[in-house]
């Protein structure tokens, strides 16, 4: 199969890119820059998560590009590192709907909590909990109120038990404050 003038020349920059010569590189980011924001936008469907993980898959290229030992495999190169990085951005937003929906579910308080608790602090609890980031209460809510151990609260929010135990740390941090005053 013949080699179009264009797929000639999109070689060549790669060619002379993976060798360092910059301006090689801008042309060949113009010539493809609409291309795997077009292509982005396909999997992603959002014109800004196109753009952001376009511009997320040039800082791979960029990296990457000396280790492409054939010219003629960069497109398909390219488009893959930008299908792998809307794919990490569409799994953090389903993650995201899927935290914010179990946070926004969870109770604010335990409903068995006694009832000589004073009620200003019980307010100021709910509010305190109300106020933290939709991960650090889903964290507290599991541990604290489900009673699920770290790594089941790992498990559950499918994070690592060092970023729960982060959470829960800053969590408890956040809350002191405000219940204590020191906001």
């Amino acid at each position: 199969m013949d080699r179009t003038r264009d797929q000639l020349l999109d070689e060549y920059l790669v060619a002379a890119a993976r060798l360092g010569d910059r301006k090689a590189f801008e042309l060949l980011a113009r010539r493809w820059g609409r291309k795997l924001v077009a292509h982005a936008w396909r999997l992603t469907g959002d014109v800004d998560q196109a753009r952001e993980a376009a511009q997320d898959g040039w800082i791979e290229i960029v990296r990457g590009l000396g280790r492409l030992r054939d010219e003629r495999a960069f497109p398909a190169w390219a488009y893959q590192i930008v299908t792998r990085r809307c794919a990490r951005r569409i799994g953090r937003a389903r993650r995201d709907r899927a935290l914010a929906a179990a946070a926004a579910a969870e109770p604010v308080f335990a409903p068995d909590a006694p009832d000589t608790a004073d009620p200003g602090a019980t307010a100021r609890l709910r509010t305190a909990l109300a106020a933290l980031p939709e991960a650090q209460r889903a964290a507290v809510g599991l541990f604290y109120l489900e009673d699920l151990g770290v790594a089941d609260v790992a498990i559950a929010l499918n994070v690592p038990a060092g970023t729960v135990k982060t959470r829960l740390m800053h969590a408890r941090h956040a809350l002191r404050a405000v219940l204590e005053g020191d906001e």
